[in-house]
């Protein structure tokens, strides 16, 4: 059996004493109509990403300040070396730039406005050269797993998802919370019917009475829309596998935590205060989910499929599990870990949980996964509620 503690981990050590395990510079626009020059940007210097999105325009209250979170959080994950900001206005530009700066790394911001995108584009791209060159001097170096931050969300579950992928990874989060690391979970509407498992685990009443009213906001929102989320929750493909309830989907979802405890519910895109496992309230839409807990400070993530998601995104690795062996026979290209020995009694979950934890080993030391290769890179804001 393998102890998290003896894994041998490799990353980039950043200013604020965090590891990454990727190097990105990313070219981060505030808005949609800054998409255009932050591409404009990634297309003139080699080694930068960009990352367009839908929103940051007119919004206001609670969905604004996500907004703001999730895009400073994405650029003060560990995995991204430096960040160019592009803004249409200086002030949420400025406000972006000054969250990502707190953590030391390079950061610089750019406005749109009186100067258009052209000189916009050039002076950014000055920059971003800088970057670049910055970053690539940066060398990988050893780091203890209790420095570890990571997530996991499951999708496209079936009858196998509970029964081989997600208490796969149950069992090396229990390992990893003895080594000290750090977990986040969410996935608040998958919770729905089981969310009594995640009461009972929550370490204190504060922990709990967070948990608690996320869990009835949501559940509030559901029964105040006066519709019926058959087909959403659970989806079509969830219902071809075999799931025909939320409830169904919610037993084998919570199996992803193991026995851990819960240390703290956190709002979206919040980082998690110490070792352990945190939920984070979030979508269970896959893109969106993944991209909160990067903004949370996930440097990799665990997703297991069933009937085959085929999710990545753009700065966080995505480490597909599956013991579904139809999916390993018509879709093996997506899955980086085969647990479909566990359906034929070949493979206890202590093995299982051995091959995940080699796999997050390679992958942390830089080997692409599956999602990296095939250039899945989604990355998708979470919006609360319709601009002004």
């Amino acid at each position: 059996m393998i102890n998290p503690s003896k894994l041998k981990l490799t990353g980039y050590r950043r200013p604020d004493g965090r590891y990454g395990i990727r190097n990105h510079v990313v070219i981060l626009p505030v808005d949609d109509i800054s998409n255009a020059a932050a591409e404009g940007v990634a297309s003139l210097i080699k080694g930068t990403m960009a990352l367009p999105h839908a929103y940051g325009r007119l919004q206001f209250g609670e969905d604004l300040e996500l907004t703001f979170r999730t895009l400073a959080g994405t650029g003060r994950n560990p995995n991204v070396a430096a960040v160019v900001v592009i803004g249409i206005e200086p002030k949420w530009t400025d406000r972006i730039v000054k969250e990502i700066a707190k953590t030391g790394k390079p950061v610089m911001g750019f406005s749109i406005e009186r100067h258009g995108d052209l000189r916009t584009i050039e002076a950014a791209s000055r920059k971003a050269l800088e970057f670049v060159q910055y970053a690539t001097l940066l060398q990988r170096e050893p780091f203890p797993v209790k420095k570890l931050v990571m997530s996991t969300k499951c999708g496209e579950s079936d009858t196998t998802t509970g029964l081989s992928s997600c208490p796969t990874v149950g069992r090396v989060f229990e390992r990893l919370t003895k080594a000290g690391a750090t977990m986040i979970f969410g996935e608040t509407s998958e919770l729905t019917g089981g969310e009594d498992i995640v009461q009972s685990r929550c370490i204190n009443k504060k922990v709990l009475g967070n948990f608690n009213k996320m869990f009835k906001g949501y559940t509030d929102l559901i029964v105040g829309q006066g519709v019926d989320l058959l087909g959403s929750q659970p989806t079509e493909g969830n219902i071809r596998g075999g799931l025909t309830t939320i409830e169904e989907k919610a037993m084998g979802n919570i199996q992803k935590i193991g026995r851990c405890k819960v240390q703290s519910a956190l709002e979206p895109a919040v980082e998690p205060k110490g070792p352990g496992l945190h939920f984070m309230d979030s979508s269970s839409a896959a893109a969106e989910m993944i991209t909160l807990c990067g903004a949370g400070g996930s440097v990799v993530h665990y997703f297991p499929t069933g009937q085959g998601n085929v999710i990545g995104n753009p700065i966080v690795p995505v480490i597909k599990l599956s013991g579904n062996p139809l999916t390993l026979e018509t879709m093996s290209e997506h899955i980086d870990v085969d647990l479909t020995g566990m359906l034929r009694v070949e493979m206890n979950l202590d093995q299982a949980a051995d091959l995940a934890l080699k796999v997050l080993q390679d992958t942390i030391n830089g080997k692409f996964t599956a999602a990296e290769g095939l250039r899945h890179d989604e990355f998708v804001i979470t919006k609360l509620y319709r601009s002004a």
